[in-house]
């Protein structure tokens, strides 16, 4: 995949807002890499959450999107993976900070807490902000530290 390219999974509560935010990449001539769910049928978030990670552990890709009810349990589960940051953010200005000050790779969002048109303008913001560097790295390298 190329530098245009995003993961995304989510589990069946974050079905349907996945498949807009899907459907906003590709629009936006992203190549996306989609690891499920694919339907509403009740699933376990930890399995989308690892899968989504691994791939940007095995360097598949550089950024992803991460939806459950929450973004919480879904966030927890890729967290767990070397060189994952993701942030539940809920806002546009929570999406920029986590991009700017924390260099997030992946965006959680939570489909039962934030509604389809914040949630495409957390994407964008995620995706069109770089990460300021600076004192900012050095506190990012403390993160994870394996």
């Amino acid at each position: 995949m190329g530098a245009k390219s995003v993961v995304i999974a989510s589990d069946h509560a974050g079905f349907d807002l996945k498949t807009e935010l899907k459907e906003q990449l590709e629009a936006g001539g992203y190549d996306v890499l989609d690891l499920g769910t694919d339907g509403p049928g009740s699933v376990d978030y930890p399995d989308f959450g690892h899968a989504l990670a691994q791939a940007i552990e095995d360097g598949k890709v550089e950024r992803g999107v991460l939806v459950c009810g929450s973004g919480i349990g879904i966030g927890m589960a890729a967290n767990r993976h070397k060189g994952v940051r993701a942030a539940v953010c809920h806002d546009v200005t929570s999406a920029r900070l986590a991009r700017e000050h924390n260099d997030a790779n992946v965006l959680a969002l939570g489909a039962r807490l934030v509604g389809p048109e914040v949630a495409r303008e957390c994407l964008r913001v995620f995706l069109d902000t770089p990460f300021e560097g600076g004192r900012h790295a050095r506190r990012v390298a403390k993160i994870d530290p394996r």
